[in-house]
């Protein structure tokens, strides 16, 4: 049966190195859960894992979208699905967990809890029709057409007005009918990684920070603003967009590097309150020396359970 190891938590709290360790003792896989991995040529600025970790251990689901296409959470959820079912074998030993590695919450969710995503792809002239008309507008628009959905979104949010009103007029269909769960029958097992000191995470970013600049982040954005243009909507997400500032002579590499640890610490807030909404994560120190062994231990119990 398969079976699902879930690494999950906020940026930086070392998701991906307890990952690598665990499959190299599990004799494993690991399934990327990154919004930004799936696109080929973002490296530095996203924590790819090295192409030396990648020969370590299969990693899947990164390098699997251009930077000029959309991967949406359907597509992410399909492929990931696929793998799940009928995991590459010869890469895998008999009977060992999948692992599930990652910070963006959607995609996990998608997964575990089974989301039902609408296959409606962006429709871009729609959308600009739409944002034309205001986010009053449109929230007004969503209460009319679908009521449900409109109690679910916030007034503000224009991003989830915005789809849901897209799925309508493509499909006809209010998204709230088109949405739902459908959990997977193999069993879970979730880990969250969390910093308990309260300058741990602030620590870690800044280091990471500086690793990714002293890894020529700054070359790996100039190169990408020239082969796609600095208008790439990639190009305007956490690390990439600040370093683009630098190269515009907005501002030094020093505030550049200061404004990417602010916008990640607000980033981690972020994940970190999605993740805790959750009580199906078991949560560990990522700090703790003992963190490894007492994960391992924790999914022997998992494995034992699911092998009786």
């Amino acid at each position: 049966m398969t079976k699902l190891i879930v690494i999950c938590g906020a940026t930086a709290t070392g998701k991906s190195g307890l990952a690598l360790a665990l499959a190299l003792r599990l004799g494993s896989i690991i399934l990327s859960a990154d919004s930004r991995q799936v696109y080929r040529e973002f490296d530095i600025g996203t924590a790819k894992p090295t192409l030396a970790e990648q020969k370590l251990v299969p990693h899947y689901l990164i390098d699997i979208c251009d930077p000029t296409n959309i991967m949406t959470v359907a597509d992410y959820q399909e492929q990931a699905q696929a793998l799940i079912n009928f995991p590459p074998h010869l890469t895998l030993s008999v009977s060992s967990p999948l692992l599930l590695v990652g910070g963006t919450g959607l995609y996990i969710r998608s997964i575990v809890q089974g989301m039902k995503i609408p296959r409606v792809a962006p429709q871009m002239e729609l959308r600009s029709q739409l944002e034309s008309l205001g986010q009053p507008q449109l929230y007004a628009m969503l209460q009319q057409i679908d009521s449900v959905a409109a109690q679910k979104i916030h007034p503000n949010d224009s991003v989830r007005t915005l789809r849901a009103l897209e799925v309508y007029y493509v499909t006809g269909h209010p998204i709230s009918e088109q949405q739902g769960e459908n959990p997977p029958n193999y069993p879970i097992l979730q880990i969250g990684l969390d910093c308990d000191r309260s300058d741990g995470l602030r620590l870690r970013i800044q280091q990471r920070t500086e690793q990714m600049i002293a890894d020529e982040l700054v070359a790996e954005v100039e190169y990408l603003c020239q082969k796609y243009g600095a208008d790439l909507s990639l190009l305007n997400t956490l690390g990439y967009q600040e370093i683009k500032q630098y190269l515009a002579g907005d501002i030094s590499l020093e505030e550049a590097k200061e404004l990417i640890i602010l916008h990640t610490r607000q980033f981690a807030k972020r994940q970190r309150t999605w993740f805790k909404a959750y009580p199906q994560i078991k949560w560990f120190d990522a700090d703790d020396p003992n963190l490894l062994e007492k994960v391992w231990q924790r999914i022997n119990e998992f494995i034992s359970c699911t092998n009786m």
